[in-house]
């Protein structure tokens, strides 16, 4: 079967907040109507809907797929629930992709959300559950301690200061004061972050997104049904996924093969052999600053250690020569696991079409690349868009 042109023609999110009142169907209520009201539709236009959702236990509610529904406006419709923790952002469009792409539906509705505030005391009492009982969690081990672990091995691999990763903290917080849904917009300086609090070193608080509560959706329409709901759409043309061994000890830390991998997929199909230079805007995963640098190299668009002197030297900054999360990214913005990666494509949407007021870089993008990451620090997913 030749597969179908596909565009997104349609996005919408909500604030990004800590202990948000409303429910997790509120949230995908309010994101998924933003979107279908940006391509003036209706969810009876809808073919098929795909939900993105992390743990139940963060909403604290079983079969949370199945709650949420109604407010994604799945209701007598194809639904389907994507979960690959903190890559379901990017890879929920992906799977929308596919239902269109495939012949089978000519309108579908992505819808990620998160409501991280209902676990208590901390989501990473949640994260817990996810190590081996036997090899992992006699270690007394959560996510953070294990991303201290990366974070100084991709340190003492490439000889990069933490000054230098901060760099990243002080880039997307500043960017994120031009986003309406930002939820820990800032401007802070390298000293602020080098001086906040310890957390388990090398991480300390202000080079960690913060827990989130939101919502953010995309509408895809095939290539005919695009062309009559906007002059404007924005096309998917690359996709990429990859997973890797969920023992983090059996992997090296300083470097992310899966998503390379992921990557090489992506660009193949978008027919991109060059992606430093025929990419012109990034929205990278971002929960840690080091991450950003991590998945730029990962993502070829920096060599092996060097993306920490791209950051410092302005080349990511939003209007240096590869802007990189001028959103605020998840440092700036919120993180609210699926829905975080999800306000990435949202922001290409609006990047691309020239839309992103005040966050609208000065390269003229056309072509932008959104990623996301996660399960146990081994899985990503890649999205190519272009105008």
């Amino acid at each position: 079967m030749i597969k179908r042109r596909v565009a997104i023609v349609g996005a919408g999110m909500t604030l990004f907040r800590r202990r948000m009142l409303e429910t997790g169907k509120e949230l995908c209520f309010e994101a998924s109507r933003m979107a279908l009201d940006s391509a003036n539709l209706d969810v009876d236009d809808v073919e098929a809907v795909v939900l993105g959702s992390a743990p139940d236990a963060f909403d604290g509610i079983h079969m949370k797929g199945e709650y949420l529904l109604d407010g994604a406006g799945a209701v007598k419709k194809p639904y389907s629930r994507i979960y690959v923790g903190g890559g379901t952002g990017v890879f929920t469009p992906v799977a929308a992709w596919w239902h269109i792409a495939s012949g089978l539906f000519d309108v579908c509705l992505a819808v990620c959300e998160e409501k991280m505030s209902s676990i208590y005391p901390h989501p990473q009492k949640a994260f817990w559950s996810i190590f081996d009982h036997t090899l992992e969690r006699p270690l007394g081990v959560n996510l953070v301690w294990i991303f201290a672990l990366e974070m100084r091995r991709y340190m003492h691999m490439y000889n990069i200061r933490e000054e230098e990763i901060a760099e990243v903290a002080v880039k997307n917080k500043r960017n994120a004061l031009d986003h309406p849904c930002a939820q820990l917009a800032a401007k802070i300086t390298v000293e602020d972050v080098m001086k906040s609090e310890p957390i388990v070193w090398p991480v300390k608080k202000l080079d960690i997104s913060p827990p989130s509560d939101g919502a953010a959706a995309v509408v895809l329409a095939s290539e005919d049904v695009a062309k009559k709901i906007t002059r404007n759409p924005v096309w998917i043309d690359g996709v990429g996924w990859n997973l890797d061994s969920a023992y983090w000890t059996n992997r090296e830390l300083a470097y992310p093969k899966y998503l390379e991998n992921a990557a090489t997929m992506a660009y193949k199909m978008a027919h991109i052999d060059k992606p430093r230079k025929q990419i012109d805007v990034a929205e990278v995963y971002d929960p840690f600053d080091y991450k950003e640098l991590h998945h730029l190299e990962g993502l070829q668009l920096a060599r092996k250690g060097e993306a920490a002197k791209m950051t410092c030297a302005g080349t990511t900054q939003r209007n240096g020569e590869l802007p990189v999360n001028p959103s605020g990214g998840l440092l700036g913005v919120g993180n609210p696991i699926a829905a975080a990666g999800m306000m990435k494509v949202c922001e290409l949407f609006w990047q691309l079409r020239g839309e992103a007021g005040k966050r609208q870089t000065k390269n003229d993008p056309r072509t932008g690349l959104a990623q996301a990451w996660g399960d146990l620090m081994q899985f990503s997913s890649v999205l190519v868009l272009r105008t």
